[in-house]
């Protein structure tokens, strides 16, 4: 007779079996929350923010960016509204697009190839379906590291895999990112910068946190005056601490059109600083161009005595920002001065003739 050992074995085998076909199939993959030690994030399958789980809110709510220091979060507090999407606009074999956005979207046309993760970097691998709905672009969003620890970077690679060309022209290729800046401690109502423009490959910028992640869609920005946005900050412009509002940052980039198996790379920058100086140091040391910061509201700051200040940056800036989008280089900086060989000579001689002078004096 089977022992009682194995009996009991098999029975539980028979009860788990059973219950996962009552449950149907599990998705053994639901995002990843990383952390450098400085900052943390929560990654979603398909390469977007906000992942239930993490520190943020004491691990029972949503993480998205994640400032290790302060406890506060920059995308998760209020609308989980996070995303990317990628798109052909023009020429051969457009128009298509793939998207994910949580709150706004969901995932459209995005189809999960793989997600790997560890305890620092997280890997996105998925494929966007062309006109023929047949896989023509696959997108690999690669979360590290940066060389900053103020900075996660994030590796951004657009591939061609249609077998044929995509797009025509110098702005066919374009990938949109947008968010919800939701700044803790004061969620709802935050100071904005845009900054960095121009640059090549940004087709558009704006403070409207809310829009699809759809770069097929148009967007003018949030209205100046509107309950959103009573600052009105502008579009594809410059701006500093505009504010406070709450709205958040959007870029559409666009790039030329793809052969057949070529690629576009790309990098996008996620992070948080106690203040604004130390933030524009980690900017400068990961060589980011153009660029979003999210400051908290000193009018909500309920903390006393109040630590918001948009100015200094304080308690926490959050980041985002990209590198290899055509940016303007910074300017380097100017080459030390030696003087020329004729005015060593003329030093050297006025030199000797006051050693001279003083000699015969004496």
């Amino acid at each position: 007779m089977p022992s009682l050992t194995r009996i009991v074995l098999v029975l539980l085998l028979v009860a788990t079996a059973a219950l996962l076909s009552f449950l149907g199939p599990v998705d053994a993959s639901a995002g990843a929350i990383i952390t450098n030690g400085t900052v943390t994030l929560g990654v979603n399958d398909q390469g977007h923010l906000n992942v239930e789980g993490g520190p943020s809110f004491g691990g029972v709510g949503p993480t998205g960016l994640h400032f290790n220091a302060t406890g506060n979060d920059a995308t998760s507090p209020g609308c989980l509204c996070e995303g990317w999407g990628v798109a052909i606009a023009t020429g051969s074999g457009s128009p298509f697009s793939g998207y994910a956005n949580i709150a706004v979207d969901g995932v459209v046309n995005v189809a999960l190839v793989s997600f790997t993760s560890t305890a620092s970097t997280a890997t996105s691998v998925v494929n966007i379906n062309g006109i023929s709905s047949a896989p023509a672009l696959q997108v690999t969003h690669f979360y590290h590291p940066s060389v900053s620890p103020n900075l996660y970077q994030v590796d951004v690679t657009i591939r061609n895999i249609s077998g044929g060309v995509l797009g025509d022209g110098p702005t066919a290729l374009r990938y949109r990112r947008v968010m919800d800046w939701d700044i803790q401690p004061t969620a709802n109502s935050e100071f904005v910068t845009i900054n960095g423009l121009p640059a090549t490959n940004v087709l558009f910028a704006s403070d409207d946190g809310f829009e699809t992640a759809n770069p097929l869609t148009f967007v003018d920005g949030i209205p100046a005056g509107t309950p959103l946005d009573l600052a009105g900050c502008g579009f594809t412009t410059n701006f500093t601490d505009c504010g406070p509002a709450d709205h958040g940052a959007l870029f559409d980039l666009s790039f030329p059109a793809l052969d057949d198996g070529e690629e576009r790379i790309l990098r996008i920058f996620y992070g948080a600083a106690s203040t604004e100086p130390e933030a524009d140091g980690a900017r400068s040391d990961a060589g980011v161009g153009p660029f979003s910061y999210g400051q908290c509201d000193p009018l909500k700051e309920v903390t006393e005595p109040p630590l918001c200040d948009q100015t200094t940056g304080t308690p926490n800036t959050f980041i985002f920002g990209f590198a290899g989008v055509g940016e303007t280089p910074p300017p380097p900086p100017p080459p030390p001065i030696v003087p020329a060989p004729s005015t060593i000579l003329l030093l050297g001689a006025g030199l000797i003739g006051l050693v001279v002078a003083r000699h015969l004096m004496k």
